[in-house]
């Protein structure tokens, strides 16, 4: 029998989103299992969810190194030793550099707060991207699931789900039902990257029948 997809999470919060794949991978609903998880907040309380399901946790404080080459390179390595198939970005603060990204080229997912390419980009993150699609007067909100390349939330879109801007919202209780959305989708996701069943069309993901773990490679 095949091992389960390794997957490894990057989080620099709470990790609800890690905690919701963590759970969709023990009930069955995903074939994966979240091997390690990596934070380079020491405090974030990600870490501790992890602890607390037995998965390996790593405090890998960006601040604690002369570049971000060295940087990088420590929390690749913890990826590597962990034989990673997949790695999910959860509320992950921190811009990769196109040679981490290129490492895990097809391998490498986000999600993203709202309807990309909407509210997206570089400093587009957390209260500020509620705060725009409010002001925007947009009706309806989101999140997004994509590849990740080197222009920051601007990789192929594998997967998007909608909620509705309520009259009276605030940036809090969007992001709250933004954040159930999330819950759901993102388990979805990588589900669909670990039956084999994403195909990448030039810049569009396309979803197909199951072939195994990965991402199908580009003209099959």
């Amino acid at each position: 029998m095949a091992e389960p997809l390794r997957v490894g999470v990057l989080a620099s919060g709470s990790g609800s989103n890690l905690q919701a794949i963590i759970d969709a991978c023990r009930d069955g609903a995903v074939p994966a299992r979240v091997v390690v998880a990596i934070s380079n907040v020491p405090s974030a309380f990600a870490l501790e969810r992890a602890r607390r399901c037995g998965i390996p946790a790593y405090a890998v404080d960006h601040t604690g190194y002369p570049s971000i080459d060295r940087f990088e390179s420590a929390v690749r390595e913890i990826l590597e030793a962990h034989r990673v198939g997949l790695v999910c970005l959860a509320g992950f603060l921190r811009i990769l550099s196109p040679r981490f990204v290129g490492a895990f080229a097809g391998r490498i997912v986000n999600i993203h707060p709202a309807l990309l390419p909407a509210f997206g980009g570089k400093g587009m993150y957390g209260e500020r991207v509620h705060r725009a699609v409010l002001a925007s007067g947009a009706r309806v909100s989101g999140c997004t699931v994509h590849f990740v390349t080197a222009v920051p939330d601007g990789g192929p879109i594998v997967a998007q789900a909608t909620v509705p801007v309520e009259e009276g919202d605030t940036p809090a209780t969007l992001a709250a039902r933004v954040a159930g959305a999330e819950h759901r989708l993102y388990p979805d996701a990588v589900r669909l990257f670990a039956e084999g069943r994403l195909r990448l069309d030039g810049d569009r993901v396309r979803v197909g029948p199951p072939t195994g773990p990965g991402l199908v490679p580009e003209g099959r």
